[in-house]
């Protein structure tokens, strides 16, 4: 611990947004970076607690006492060595994590954490910019060889870690380019792609090869990949979105959130869409339905695009503007949460559902709506119940669904090799072998454990990484 009055000394500081009317012109990243000495007074904050639970609320374990510290004294290579210790790609988490590690800080008791995420990109940032992120190919070579399927932040950790254990390893990615969902579904003014391709060039460095356009179970049978490699990651994620199977949900302008999402990012990418498959808010009353960060990133988008209004309907209460700490810390807080996307121009709407869609000439125009409340069953669980009188319309031109995703894609590859799904049609597998039902074959990330955050996809693509390395070589030396 550097400076012990450290949290007594120095106020907490955010980084800084460009002000809306500048970044909505664009899709470029607009988070600005603290100047170097603010970082340390940052870092000095840090109380390297006898019992640090931001430990517990960072499902990679970053040693964050650590690096906070040497960010203080200045030692900032120091810092990124103690950071990749545990977590391969900070430069994701520490632009899109919703840091759980935050609201497990002791200050947060009193709503002033440690800055822990700022600090955390700002010693990646620092790192690539002084040229000490380099390749770290392995210094020996096992002969052994692995696919990953899936390029997502889960695939790209179990292939690097593996790749430094020294196997052959093969990244499989149906899209034209490596990153999943980091470089389609993320908007780039998030996470601006050149922060994926950049690490992507350092593992090709490392020897990790990736093939493109390959979807495994579709282009390419299972069976080949079994009869290939000597172990398979399944890292493919949980794609299957969840529906709205309401009256009027065939009309035209009612898209998934990742439809919407992923065509702007290929466009944004160089990528053309002919004009009739093209879903545009320009112009339009734009209704996003889920209150999520998915939900949130569609407001970003749509304000861009040139929406004419947005308005996000949310089924569940809408949350307190401020946690109970007697209930909650250190674990996540119920509390409302604004992003920089709803600060950008947002109508925002709780306890609302959705009855049906109508329209006009095959396209939507108004959402039938109705106010709900919750109370509880018979059971003890929270009951929906519609409120009488609550019925309302809303205008509406275009509607993304983004009400998350509920289990793997299981035609094609889950179908032909026939894993084992566990109860909610996730594919089964423990989180200390992480093998799946077939012999030889693991799962990592949402596709094992369903819809989460980039940070646990990291997790558990270097827990499930050791897991391989166990099951070919009998033991291993890689981080758990």
């Amino acid at each position: 611990m550097g400076k012990p009055t450290g949290f007594l000394e120095f106020r907490r500081r955010n980084r800084e947004s460009l002000p809306v009317a500048d970044r909505v012109e664009n899709y470029r990243e607009f988070i600005q970076p603290l100047p170097v000495e603010v970082m340390r007074e940052q870092g000095a904050r840090c109380m390297a607690c006898g019992v640090p639970f931001c430990h517990n609320g960072c499902p990679v374990n970053n040693l964050i006492p650590d690096w906070n510290d040497l960010v203080y004294k200045g030692a900032w290579r120091e810092a990124l060595a103690a950071l990749h210790s545990t977590n391969n790609f900070p430069e994701f988490t520490g632009r899109i994590c919703p840091a759980p590690c935050e609201a497990a800080c002791t200050l947060n008791i009193n709503d002033d954490p440690v800055t822990i995420k700022s600090v955390e990109c700002s010693i990646i940032d620092t790192g690539w910019e002084n040229g000490w992120v380099v390749p770290e190919p392995a210094a020996k070579k096992t002969g052994k060889k692995v696919a990953v399927v899936g390029s997502g932040p889960a695939g790209l950790a179990a292939a690097q870690q593996l790749a430094r254990a020294g196997h052959g390893v093969t990244v499989l990615e149906k899209a034209e380019a490596a990153g999943g969902l980091l470089r389609f579904g993320i908007p780039d003014f998030k996470l601006e792609k050149s922060v994926v391709e950049r690490r992507v060039r350092q593992m090709m460095a490392e020897g990790v090869v990736f093939r493109t356009g390959i979807h495994v179970g579709v282009t390419l049978p299972a069976e080949k990949l079994l009869a290939e490699f000597d172990a398979v990651v399944l890292a493919c994620g949980s794609e299957h979105p969840r529906d709205l199977p309401v009256p009027g949900r065939d009309l035209g302008g009612v898209h998934f959130a990742m439809d919407f999402l992923v065509q702007q990012n290929r466009r944004n990418a160089g990528a053309t869409t002919p004009a009739a498959n093209r879903i545009s808010a320009r112009g339009k009353h734009v209704v996003v339905i889920g209150g999520g960060d998915t939900g949130s990133d569609c407001i970003g988008t749509s304000i861009r695009q040139g929406a004419a209004m947005v308005t996000q309907l949310e089924i569940m209460p809408k949350p307190p503007e401020k946690e109970d700490k007697s209930l909650g810390w250190p674990n996540w807080p119920n509390k409302l949460r604004t992003s920089t996307s709803h600060e950008e121009g947002c109508q925002r709407q709780w306890s609302v559902g959705t009855r049906s869609f109508s329209g006009e000439h095959g396209n939507v125009t108004t959402l039938h709506g109705v106010r709900v409340g919750w109370v509880p069953g018979s059971d003890g669980r929270l009951k929906m119940i519609e409120v009488e009188g609550g019925e309302f319309d809303i205008k509406a031109d275009l509607v993304l669904l983004a009400m998350g995703f509920v289990h793997p894609v299981r035609d094609g590859l889950l179908t032909q090799l026939g894993v084992t799904l566990d109860r909610v049609g996730n594919v089964a597998a423990d989180t200390r072998t992480y093998q799946t039902s077939v012999p030889k074959v693991f799962a990592a990330g949402d596709v094992r454990r369903g819809q989460s955050l980039v940070v646990w996809a990291i997790r558990e693509g270097r827990q499930a990484a050791r897991a391989v390395d166990e099951f070919l070589m009998g033991s291993s030396e890689l981080p758990r």
